[in-house]
């Protein structure tokens, strides 16, 4: 096909600004008709003796905007237009700021990179499903009235095994209980608690979710900055908190791993102040490299740690189980005031859960998903490293269902964000994560792959590459 554009060096506008500018009317013209394939990189470069990173730049900016679409070993081709509407087509190349066009129509989602998403397609339906039909037998009819307040003991009892054999958390039935949802055992752990002035610390950045649940229940926050290795123990002392909330398997949203010097430090500081330590595992079962970091509740000897869990990446969100187990101190409170309190997570979810855990399914399945995961990790790694090269760099990776991206550019980091979805990528940033944003905020982009195919995380990434490509500063 011929691809002949008047390229002119000494205009103002780049080379693959001038390029990418000639093809996309080419397409809206229809001068290049859909399903067309476009001449490879190095063929178009020999044609019109420019460089290959100049078609490539091109190229990536038509795929980033959705005008071409890559198809593997085959090469680069243009749209279906019957399917593409470019009544507003995107605007070429400029430097964005916070007053661009607001009447910009952005692309449809077609990447989220997502957190809390997982992947559907290895769940084990018909596994599950047996299980759940027999919660529903006629021998199980009881299951229908009121259940156990603090959770149904068949689980509980599962439940404790399996902490106590993969996580090595010290507990029993009774000190677990049972809610729907990790925002649902805040609320009833500060009930424990008890709102005595007392401020609660949390990693800086940390868990807007849990912050936000804290504040509502009349809490002040004592936000502690993090250092390399996890929260800065000595900033905790200076804070005068007597709880402190943290992550310490996979620090949300940043990716560290507490080690185990720090660990025993931070359990010291719980002793000699009786204070609690609040550890939320939201994903501890997934760590690619080396095995699962042990709980911090399996180190305390002097009941300081309330352990958090929960099923919602590790199975499903949908059917919101989560669990803590509490120290004596507070298990003997919880007996005294709050045990009339109505359990909240579904009796039939909770008895189906014990069914899949009892018969072998639920061990099966962590195995099984940590592979998965594992290699949805890797090539996420491995396509940022060979698209996005030095122009990003990566923290958080190795742990749970999502990595940190900290993006070299000058532009501000909701600005990239906006960028990515309007060429159809979502992404997002740590800004909500902060109690206070500092004036100099990092470029940090938050990347879930849970919940995408392998094909779409490259896709996703080149794409997200290809729409930041002009406001990278190395």
């Amino acid at each position: 096909m011929d691809i002949s554009p008047n390229l002119d060096e000494a205009a103002k506008e780049p080379l693959y600004i001038q390029l990418y500018q000639y093809i996309k009317e080419e397409i809206q013209t229809g001068r290049i008709p859909s399903s067309t394939r476009l001449p490879s990189i190095r063929q178009l470069a020999h044609f019109l003796h420019i460089s290959k990173t100049t078609i490539q730049v091109a190229y990536q900016q038509l795929l980033a905007e959705g005008y071409i679409e890559s198809k593997e070993r085959s090469g680069f081709y243009v749209v279906d237009m019957a399917s593409e509407s470019f009544e507003h087509p995107p605007a070429s190349y400029s430097s964005p700021s916070p007053n661009r066009d607001s009447n910009r129509k952005p692309k449809p989602i077609r990447y989220d990179f997502y957190m809390s998403k997982i992947d559907v397609d290895h769940f084990p339906y018909d596994k599950w499903r047996m299980c759940s039909n027999q919660s529903m037998n006629l021998e199980q009819k009881q299951l229908l009235s009121y259940g156990d307040r603090q959770g149904e003991i068949g689980l509980r009892r599962a439940l404790s095994q399996y902490l106590r054999q993969a996580r090595a958390v010290n507990c029993s039935e009774e000190q677990l209980v049972i809610g729907a949802g990790t925002q649902t055992m805040i609320r009833l752990l500060c009930q424990l608690i008890g709102l005595d002035g007392n401020p609660i610390a949390m990693e800086e950045p940390g868990y807007h979710g849990v912050r936000t649940m804290f504040q509502q229940l009349g809490f002040s926050i004592k936000p502690i900055p993090l250092e390399e290795d996890g929260i800065a123990i000595d900033e905790l002392v200076r804070s005068k908190a007597k709880v402190v909330y943290i992550t310490p398997s996979h620090q949300y949203p940043l990716g560290m791993v507490m080690p185990i010097a720090k660990r025993m430090k931070l359990l010291h500081w719980a002793e000699e102040n009786g204070s609690l330590i609040i550890e939320d595992d939201y994903d501890g079962e997934f760590r690619y490299h080396g095995r699962p970091i042990p709980s911090l509740q399996g180190l305390d000897a002097h009941g300081n740690v309330v352990y958090i869990g929960t099923f919602s990446k590790s199975l499903m969100p949908a059917i919101r189980i989560s669990y803590m187990v509490l120290p004596e101190r507070l298990l003997n409170v919880y007996h005294k005031n709050l045990l009339t309190n109505d359990q909240t997570a579904s009796r039939l979810h909770q008895n189906t859960l014990q069914l899949f855990m009892e018969s072998g399914e639920w061990e099966r399945h962590i195995r099984r998903m940590r592979k998965v995961y594992q290699k949805k990790h890797d090539v996420l790694l491995q396509t940022i490293k060979n698209v996005m090269q030095g122009n990003v760099t990566i923290t958080g990776q190795d742990a749970g269902l999502h990595i940190v991206m900290k993006v070299h550019s000058g532009i501000h980091v909701e600005e990239l964000v906006k960028i990515a979805e309007e060429s159809g990528v979502k992404v997002y940033s740590t800004a909500n994560d902060w109690c206070s944003c500092p004036k100099e905020y990092p470029p940090l982009i938050l990347l879930g792959f849970g919940g995408l195919s392998l094909q779409e995380i490259v896709q996703g990434i080149e794409r997200l590459h290809a729409a930041w490509l002009p406001f990278y500063t190395s």
